[in-house]
């Protein structure tokens, strides 16, 4: 039976790498074109996507946004900002309000300046950090900009330093960094607990699977691939109405369109990729319009099979 294309929401259990459950599903579904959407830490569990066949080919059109619930521990500081790092410094945290906390994470709302973690995946001189970090060498990292859509402090336990938040936020952030910086803007110290990410990508628990339910035979990983354009509902459409159209666009050529086409679409931006499919739905690929409006450029073409 052919595997078919598409995404598989994995719901990752902790102490599971990324690159762990990518060279799974590679056994499981007998196919070595498999990648994720992006590296969920080994001590992180939640919502992982991963991208089979073709479905590799459009992960830089999926939804960026990224949710998660997560505690932060105040008064310990560790080497990799999370509480599974070597201890390097304590300290008390003061007394504060609910309302008063909620203040302070204001600063991390909004679009904001960011030191990612030393141990970390960030590239450094053409390597990743964390390498750099394990030989103890001593280096720095530059911000980077990232987007916190949403904050919210869900609860607050004063006797243990404890803060549990909901986080909304763009690719790239990182939630230790917010530990280690909410703690010492609280004049004290701070490290991530724990943390699951809910939803990535636009895909959330809802159609998930564990891999550990794989394994066990209790579910079948091909039941749960979800269809490449079904991932894509987020942004526009265009449909190849001509076998003269699809054609082309088989062939990498331009189409023309009406330049009225996309004007009835409220939401539309004619600097965003439009997925082109047939009058059955089947997807072609993705292009962009050209700057006079008139011809959608093909960008990413699925060759016929």
């Amino acid at each position: 039976m052919e595997t078919k294309d598409g995404f598989l929401v994995i719901n990752k259990d902790k102490g599971c790498t990324s690159h762990d459950c990518v060279k799974q599903i590679r056994k499981f579904l007998n196919t070595k074109k498999v990648g994720h959407t992006g590296t969920l830490d080994p001590e992180v569990i939640g919502i992982l996507p991963i991208a089979i066949g073709s479905a590799t080919r459009f992960i830089q059109y999926l939804p960026q946004g990224k949710t998660y619930i997560g505690q932060i521990k105040l008064g310990i500081r560790t080497n990799t900002d999370d509480i599974h790092g070597e201890i390097i410094n304590q300290k008390s945290w003061p007394k504060i309000s609910d309302e008063k906390l909620d203040q302070y994470l204001n600063r991390f709302r909004g679009i904001i300046q960011q030191i990612p973690p030393k141990v970390s995946s960030v590239h450094v001189n053409g390597e990743r950090a964390y390498k750099k970090s394990f030989r103890n060498e001593v280096f720095e990292l530059v911000p980077r900009e990232v987007k916190i859509d949403e904050l919210t402090l869900m609860q607050w336990d004063q006797v243990n330093g404890i803060i549990e938040i909901k986080i909304k936020c763009s690719a790239g952030t990182y939630i230790r960094a917010i530990a280690r910086d909410l703690g010492e803007i609280l004049n004290s110290e701070g490290c991530l607990l724990q943390l699951k990410r809910t939803s990535a990508c636009g895909f959330d628990e809802q159609n998930s699977i564990k891999i550990s339910d794989i394994k066990k035979g209790k579910k079948n990983s091909k039941n749960f691939i979800i269809p490449t354009i079904s991932a894509l509902n987020h942004i526009s459409s265009f449909v190849l109405s001509t076998e003269e159209q699809i054609n082309f666009w088989k062939t990498g050529r331009a189409i023309k369109v009406d330049i009225n086409y996309f004007k009835g679409i409220k939401s539309f931006d004619y600097k965003q990729p439009i997925k082109v499919t047939d009058k059955e739905q089947t997807l072609h690929g993705i292009g962009f319009l050209s700057k006079d409006q008139s011809n959608i450029n093909p960008k990413l073409v699925l060759n016929a099979k």
